[in-house]
């Protein structure tokens, strides 16, 4: 199998849609699985090994974000790109909650396609073991190990919910503005998806807070950013 840019499980029940991706994707290297309905690439998912997934949001049957959700729970560190369509918002932020790292929207411009899942799969092959673990509190983030603890009990979270913890707690006590957060954590072609730090933020409190309402590690810094309390 090709690689060099990465095996691709590619979900859409319309043909037309995955042909096109098909030859698109495998002209930049992937090497391509198809699948057109939600229960097949969750077997698929289960069998055999992917460097990253894109899948449609609306399928019949089971839709993209019950199979998302799903298929998170089954491969914890998967890149899962969702392919949404313009004007849904509430969609967009139901995917990242279901699990997904990043969506594209319909139609989307082939330079982003393929920025967009080349930057997933480049994250997911990235090796952290040189990195030491960080303790803060009592929240303790182990690259190495991919392991994040609360108070000694283990703490589950998405891989895009873990790369955005690391970055925070590598700079503690600085505040980091929005569009930095992004470009480090999801690449350099992003900036303004607000909603994706609001969503991901949201989730890491309810995991690492005692009392996400008011937390005392990860602070919003207002028209800024974010910041992780050097709170010892």
């Amino acid at each position: 199998m090709n690689r060099e840019a990465g095996n691709l499980l590619i979900v859409d029940d319309e043909r037309s849609i995955r042909v096109s991706l098909r030859t698109i994707l495998a002209n930049f290297g992937f090497d391509i699985v198809e699948a057109a309905r939600g229960e097949e690439a969750l077997a698929l998912v289960r069998t055999a090994q992917f460097d990253a997934v894109l899948l449609d949001i609306n399928m019949p049957g089971m839709g993209g974000i019950d199979v998302c959700r799903i298929m998170r729970k089954a491969a914890p560190r998967l890149p899962i790109v969702m392919l949404t369509v313009q004007g849904s918002e509430e969609r967009k932020v139901e995917a990242l909650n279901a699990g997904a790292d990043d969506y594209i929207t319909k139609p989307f411009q082939l330079r982003e396609l393929t920025a967009r899942i080349r930057a997933a799969v480049r994250r997911n092959n990235l090796t952290e073991d040189a990195e030491a673990a960080i303790l803060i509190g009592d929240v303790l983030l182990d690259p190495g190990r991919h392991l994040v603890e609360k108070n000694g009990s283990a703490v589950h979270l998405t891989p895009k919910q873990f790369e955005l913890l690391h970055y925070l707690m590598s700079h503690a006590g600085r505040p980091i503005p929005h569009a930095k957060l992004l470009r480090s954590v999801w690449g350099p072609e992003y900036g303004n998806e607000l909603e994706y730090l609001r969503t991901y933020i949201r989730q890491i409190r309810m995991k690492i807070e005692d009392d996400p309402a008011s937390p005392r590690y990860l602070l919003t810094e207002s028209h800024i950013g974010y910041r992780f309390s050097e709170v010892r």
